[in-house]
């Protein structure tokens, strides 16, 4: 079966509950977008507030503290918000990068240590991570079980490594500047390859579930993860998952049952987050990225502007300035369309207002340095 440019963005919105915000729960909600990408404390929210319908902070707040919904360094070696069930096995999908990638890392190499002699001391972490600690008292810990001083780099490239979440520190978005660390409520298994194997398999069907139909290309994208191993799942998954032609010829992959809203249903503007992970999930961006825009959306250094999604593609980026939303057009857009993305501005000013009105605002110096404006607007907040 073949499926069209177009088919592929309107399946990926209505999978992203991005077609129309849905009447769940947090934690359900997270579950069904499978990941949130969450270096930026602020970019889970509004990512579920793009989503969810009557979303309140406060509830991703108690998803949080709970535990229910957690963080930790998992997918693209980035911090990421998931489902606590889920974490186990995508952290067992993700342990060959992490190892790989955290302990043959020439920071952590130049403390002595192998990735084969640190066994013991994630043990030690863990054990000593039942309860919310800091950098620095894991540090100290580190440092103790070892008898010698661990330079800083080192002790962050093993704690990315370790089963830790992060644990809440406080307001405006849960977390703050000075993380703290928590062992995982359920232990992954570790540097045991049928493991990961049987895991990555979960992942892949997570991952089809919430960005699909998609390439072997995109599933190692969006986890990076290198393609054999993507293919080895895939094909181990046989008969489970379905087969598509995409627009290039392209074998594409899906969940049979998939969600495939048709062409022609359609999609509201939306106000999406930094590093929204319908911008970063597939290898092939042009599904929901302008191959045009590319460059002006994903910086070079790999900040992933928050962005005006229109007819369900990128069309500009937006910040939040004093009076409102500022938003940049990389094309001209119908009256229609500014008169909607004025509504869901509104709403947004309202949203930040009591915790963060500048949310995003030390990114402000890539608007300094220029960005292609077909008309730029301030959207009142009022």
């Amino acid at each position: 079966m073949k499926i069209t440019a177009r088919g592929l963005n309107r399946a990926t919105l209505a999978r992203q509950l991005l077609l129309g915000r849905e009447p769940l729960d947090v934690a359900e909600g997270v579950r069904r977008v499978v990941a949130l990408q969450a270096q930026q404390p602020v970019s889970p929210y509004i990512a579920l507030w793009n989503r969810l319908s009557g979303f309140d902070a406060s509830g991703l707040d108690a998803s949080m503290a709970g535990l229910r919904t957690v963080k930790a360094t998992l997918m693209r070696l980035t911090l990421h918000a998931v489902h606590a069930e889920d974490y186990r096995s995508f952290r067992e999908a993700m342990e060959p990068t992490l190892r790989g990638s955290r302990l043959g890392d020439s920071r952590f190499t130049a403390s002595g240590l192998t990735a084969d002699d640190v066994g013991e001391l994630v043990a030690d972490v863990l054990e000593f991570a039942g309860r919310p600690r800091t950098a620095a008292e894991i540090g100290g810990l580190i440092e103790e079980r070892l008898g010698a001083p661990m330079e800083s780099a080192a002790q962050r490239m093993l704690r990315q490594y370790v089963p830790l979440w992060h644990a809440p520190t406080g307001g405006p978005w849960s977390f703050g500047t000075r993380p703290s660390y928590v062992a995982a409520g359920e232990r992954p298994v570790l540097a045991d390859a049928e493991v990961a194997a049987g895991s990555l398999r979960e992942l892949v069907r997570r991952y089809l579930e919430g960005f699909g139909p998609a390439s072997v290309a995109d599933m190692a994208q969006f986890a990076t993860v290198g393609r054999a191993r993507i293919r080895a799942a895939v094909d181990s998954l046989g008969g489970g998952l379905v087969r598509f032609e995409g627009p290039d010829g392209t074998v594409l992959y899906d969940v049979p049952g998939g969600l495939l809203p048709a062409e022609d249903v359609p999609a509201p503007p939306r106000l999406m987050a930094m590093w929204d992970s319908v911008l970063l999930a597939y290898a092939d961006r042009s599904r929901v990225v302008p191959p045009e825009w590319r460059r002006q959306v994903t910086r070079v250094n790999g900040d992933v502007l928050p962005t005006l999604l229109v007819d369900g593609h990128v069309a500009g980026v937006w910040r939040a300035v004093e009076g409102g939303i500022e938003a940049t057009a990389f094309r001209p857009l119908p009256g229609h369309v500014w008169e909607q993305l004025a509504v869901e501005a509104a709403s947004l000013v309202a949203f930040l207002a009591p915790r963060d009105p500048a949310a995003y605002r030390r990114f402000d110096h890539w608007w300094v340095k220029g960005l292609p404006a077909a008309e730029v607007r301030l959207l009142a907040g009022g």
